[in-house]
C-alpha cells in the first residue's frame, strides 16, 4: 500500500487519488501503472509462458491417438503408407499453424481463432465454429474419463468404469480452477511424462531393431515382408487398394494431429504474446510432428502390418503397438508400465480439454455468441463458470454404463471426429480474410509481430486439402452404401450447417467487409503494459514483498 507523506501538498494528494480512481475505472489495480506487474482482477491473467502453451497443446494432442490408434493406421496402410500419410497431414498442420501464428500474435485474445471468424469473415461462421469446437473438446473430456476407467480395468476387469470416472473427474476439474500459472505448471510436468515415454520407446526400438530382442536383427525386414503398403477395401486393383489405405490413414492422422492448434487458445493468457506466441506455436508444431513421425517409423520397423493384434482398436495396453513390439521382442514387463503411462497420457489430455473448452466459451461470450455470464472471472483470473460448464459435459461419460447410452455416446463422439477439420478449414479462411482486411485498411504485413512466409498460398493449400479430407472422410459409407454410416460420418457437417444457418436466420448477420473488420480490439500494443515476463528472482522478490 502506498503511503502519502505527511508534508505532501493537498493538491498533490487529490491528484494522485484522482489518478487512482481513473485507473480503477479502467480496470487497473491500485498500484501505479509503472509498477504494475500483474493484470487487474476480473480479467484473464497473462501468466502463461511459452513452455506452458506448448505443453497444454501437447497434452491435448499427444494421447491415445499415437499410443494406441497408430497401430491401426499401420494395419490400414502399412508402415510406409502410414508414415507418408502422417507426414502429409503434418504439412497441412504446418500451414495452419503459420496462419494461426500471424493472427494470434497480432490479436492475442481469449478464444483466439474461434473469434477471428466472427471478426474477419462472418459472425455466423464464428458462432457455428466456436460452438461445435467447444462441444468437441468437452465431449472429448468425457471420452478421456471413459478411457481412464478402461485402462484401470486392465488390472481388474471386475471394477466398474463409473468408479474411476468419478475419481478422476473431481481432481481434473479442480485443477482447472487453479490460477492459470499453476495450471500451466501442472500441465507442463504431467504432459512431459508422455514425451519422455515416447523418447524412451525410440531408444528401445533402436536396440530391438539392432538385434537385442528374440527376433534378432530386423532392419527393414517388415517393409519387404509383408510389405511397405497395405491394401484396404478394394480387392481387384492392388494399386488402388494401397491408395485407399493411404487416404483412410490421412483421416486417422488428421484426428491424431487435432489439438495442435490449442496453443493459440491460451493467447489471451500468454505473457508477452508478441514474443511468446510465435515461439510457442513453432515449438508446438515441430514437437508434435517429430513425436508422431518418429513413433510411426519405429512401430513400422518393429511390427508387421498383418499382426493380428495391431489393428484391434482397443483402449488399454493390450492394443498398444508399443506393447506389441515389446512382446514380439520377448520383453515381458513392459505392458504394465505402458498401461500406467497410458493413464497419465489420458489424464493429461483430459485436463487440457477442460482448459481449452472453457477459454473457447469465454471467447464466444465476449463476441456475443454465448451468454454473458460465461465471461465472469474470479479475482485469481479463472473463468469459473466456463470451467464448470465445460467440466459438467464430462459427466456424459456415465452414459457408457448402459448399452443404449453407449450407442448415443458413440454418436456424440463422431461430432468430435470432424470438428477439428472444420476448425482447420476455418482458420485458413480467417487468415485469408485477415490479410484482405489488412490490405483494405492500409496496414502493411511487414509491421506485424510475425509474418507467415507462405502468406495466402500456404493458407489456400491448407484450406483446399482440409476441405477435401472433411468431405471425403466418410467414403467407406459408400463402399457399399450404408445410410447409418453416412450420417455417423457426416453428422458434424450437418450440425455445423444447422448452427450457421440458424444463427444467420435469427440474427440476419452479414459478411464482414474487409474495410470494416475489427483489427484493433485486443491488438498486442493494447496489452503491452499488462504483459509480463520476469525472472524467478524478481518473482520471488515481488512475492516476498507482497507477503511482508
Amino acid at each position: 500500500m502506498e503511503v502519502q507523506p505527511a508534508n505532501a501538498p493537498q493538491g498533490e494528494t487529490i491528484d494522485k487519488a484522482g489518478d487512482r480512481a481513473s485507473q480503477k475505472s479502467l480496470g487497473h489495480s491500485s498500484h501505479d501503472l509503472e509498477k504494475q506487474t500483474t493484470p487487474p482482477p476480473q480479467e484473464l491473467q497473462r501468466k502463461l509462458q511459452s513452455r506452458h502453451l506448448q505443453f497444454v497443446a501437447i497434452g491435448g494432442t499427444v494421447g491415445t491417438g499415437v499410443f494406441i490408434a497408430s497401430g491401426q493406421s499401420i494395419a490400414t496402410a502399412g508402415p510406409v503408407g502410414a508414415l507418408l500419410a502422417y507426414a502429409f497431414v503434418g504439412t497441412l498442420v504446418y500451414a495452419i499453424m503459420l496462419s494461426l501464428a500471424e493472427m494470434a500474435t497480432y490479436l492475442p485474445i481469449a478464444g483466439a481463432f474461434t473469434r477471428y471468424a466472427a471478426r474477419f469473415v462472418d459472425p455466423s461462421l464464428g458462432f457455428a465454429m466456436g460452438w461445435i469446437y467447444w462441444f468437441s473438446w468437452s465431449i472429448t473430456y468425457a471420452l478421456e474419463l471413459t478411457a481412464a476407467g478402461l485402462i484401470i480395468q486392465w488390472w481388474n476387469s471386475d471394477l466398474s468404469i463409473g468408479i474411476f470416472i468419478t475419481i478422476f473427474w473431481v481432481p481434473l476439474t479442480a485443477v482447472n480452477f487453479l490460477p492459470v500459472d499453476l495450471f500451466g505448471e501442472f500441465e507442463f510436468y504431467f504432459a512431459s511424462i508422455k514425451v519422455v515415454a515416447l523418447v524412451g520407446f525410440w531408444i528401445f526400438s533402436i536396440c530391438i531393431n539392432a538385434g537385442v530382442g528374440d527376433q534378432g536383427y530386423l532392419g527393414f525386414h517388415y517393409w519387404k515382408t509383408p510389405g511397405a503398403f497395405a491394401p484396404y477395401l478394394v480387392e481387384d486393383n492392388a494399386a488402388l487398394a494401397k491408395f485407399v489405405g493411404f487416404w483412410a490413414v490421412l483421416i486417422q492422422a488428421g484426428f491424431a494431429y487435432q489439438g495442435t492448434e490449442l496453443v493459440a487458445i491460451g493467447a489471451g493468457e500468454s505473457a508477452n504474446p508478441r514474443k511468446t506466441m510465435p515461439n510457442a506455436i513453432r515449438k508446438t508444431f515441430w514437437s508434435i510432428f517429430t513425436l508422431f513421425i518418429a513413433t510411426i517409423f519405429f512401430i513400422g520397423i518393429l511390427v508387421p502390418y498383418d499382426n493380428k493384434d495391431i489393428g484391434t482398436g482397443g483402449t488399454n495396453a493390450g492394443s498398444s503397438p508399443l506393447v506389441i513390439a515389446a512382446q514380439l521382442a520377448g520383453v515381458k514387463v513392459l505392458p504394465d508400465i505402458i498401461n500406467a503411462i497410458l493413464l497419465t497420457v489420458v489424464l493429461s489430455a483430459a485436463s487440457s480439454n477442460v482448459y481449452s473448452g472453457s477459454r473457447i466459451l469465454v471467447g464466444l461470450a465476449e463476441e456475443g455468441c454465448a451468454p454473458r455470464f460465461l465471461e465472469r472471472i474470479s479475482a485469481r483470473g479463472v473463468p469459473y463458470i466456463a470451467v464448470a460448464a465445460t467440466s459438467a459435459v464430462g459427466l456424459l461419460a456415465y452414459m457408457n454404463l448402459s448399452a443404449n447410452g453407449g450407442e448415443v455416446f458413440n454418436w456424440l463422439l463422431n461430432i468430435v471426429s470432424v470438428a477439428g477439420f472444420i476448425a482447420w478449414s476455418c482458420i485458413c479462411i480467417c487468415h485469408l480474410a485477415f490479410m484482405r482486411a489488412l490490405k483494405a485498411q492500409n496496414i502493411s504485413r511487414d509491421t506485424l509481430p510475425f509474418v507467415s512466409w507462405g502468406g495466402s498460398y500456404l493458407a489456400c493449400y491448407g484450406l483446399v486439402f482440409c476441405a477435401i479430407i472433411t468431405l471425403t472422410q466418410g467414403f467407406t459409407a459408400f463402399m457399399p452404401w450404408a445410410t447409418k454410416d453416412f450420417f455417423i460420418a457426416y453428422i458434424s457437417l450437418i450440425l455445423f450447417a444447422v448452427l450457421y444457418t440458424g444463427h444467420k436466420i435469427i440474427t440476419k448477420s452479414k459478411i464482414v467487409k474487409p474495410v470494416e473488420a475489427d483489427l484493433v480490439s485486443g491488438k498486442f500494443e493494447d496489452v503491452a503494459s499488462e504483459s509480463w515476463e520476469e525472472s524467478p528472482r524478481s518473482w520471488w522478490k515481488k512475492t516476498w514483498n507482497t507477503i511482508v
